[in-house]
């Protein structure tokens, strides 16, 4: 059995300044968690599950047309969860049916919170710092093409790896 998770990668030189800005906050997974839009939470997965699972992934992938997405400002999930996020402006609809897609496979997944798309930039620290983060990335704004979603592995040392990437080529 292993943990995986499925999500758009922030594009360099995005993902470097996100992940800076994680690193600033003091966040423990700033180096073990790439800079991402989730479209499925971490998932124990056994073998059989995995193959269907990746099965699944290209028909989606291959369905889903690629798509614009604007990443601005912050938010926060304060106070039910201490998370300070980078927000998705531009692309909500798009991620909101690609999750329900992914999720909709031979893999199932309930989520703990209803599905919200963002890229984490603060998650477990002191008060202090959340409101720095906050602050620090209130007037952030990048734009990219989403291109593709990746399936990510959860490694023994607690970091998360791309193990398989599929492009969109939905028209």
């Amino acid at each position: 059995m292993k943990t995986i998770g499925v999500s758009i990668p922030i594009p360099p030189p995005y993902a470097a300044e996100l992940q800076c800005a994680r690193q600033q906050a003091g966040d423990p997974l700033a180096n073990a968690v790439p800079p991402h839009v989730t479209l499925m939470p971490p998932t124990p997965v056994d073998e059989g599950a995995e193959t269907a699972l990746r099965g699944h992934l290209a028909d989606v992938a291959a369905r889903t047309a690629p798509f614009r997405m604007t990443l601005r400002g912050t938010g926060t999930f304060r106070p039910i969860s201490p998370v300070v996020f980078v927000a998705v402006a531009q692309g909500i609809a798009n991620c909101e049916q690609l999750e329900r897609a992914v999720r909709s496979g031979p893999v199932a997944r309930t989520l703990e919170f209803p599905y919200h798309p963002h890229v984490t930039i603060a998650h477990g620290v002191s008060e202090e710092s959340l409101d720095h983060a906050f602050d620090g990335l209130a007037s952030y704004e990048r734009s990219f093409q989403v291109a593709g979603f990746d399936l990510y592995e959860h490694g023994d040392d607690q970091v998360w790896r791309s193990v398989l990437a599929w492009r969109l080529a939905g028209s």
